[in-house]
């Protein structure tokens, strides 16, 4: 949200919340073809164009289907597709002449980080100690 100063405001570079009861006001950018469209509703509709634009948008909004967040699915997905990338990379980098288990071993170690800082991970599940069971 654009915040307008107010008229009487002191300092012109301070942003102010408009005033309860008042309308935000907003610019929109449009092409030529769909200012005249918008223009042709509003005559129709004895409106100027600000208040065609504001109906227009409530009918669009009352009529489109609700916008849902990602899901959980698609997050953990995501999540799994950028620690296969990453294991890909970590493994091209590594030296070849390494055994297995230790390149096992490094790239656990770059993709998951050092077990001290595992509570910090936002993508690991927390697990309950014995003091925040109680």
């Amino acid at each position: 949200m654009i915040k307008v100063p107010d008229v009487g405001s002191k300092d012109p570079a301070t942003p102010v919340l408009p005033h309860a009861g008042r309308e935000v006001i907003s610019a929109v950018k449009m092409p030529q073809e769909l200012t005249a469209a918008v223009d042709a509703w509003a005559e129709a509709h004895h409106l100027v164009r600000s208040d065609a634009i504001w109906r227009l948008i409530e009918i669009g909004l009352k009529h489109a289907p609700a916008a849902s967040p990602p899901s959980r699915a698609t997050i953990k997905s995501d999540f799994a597709k950028i620690e296969e990338i990453a294991v890909h990379e970590i493994d091209r980098l590594l030296d070849p002449a390494l055994p297995a288990d230790e390149r096992e071993r490094r790239i656990r170690r770059l993709t998951e980080g050092p077990p001290e800082f595992s509570f910090e991970r936002i993508d690991l599940p927390k697990h309950r100690t014995c003091a925040a069971a109680r």
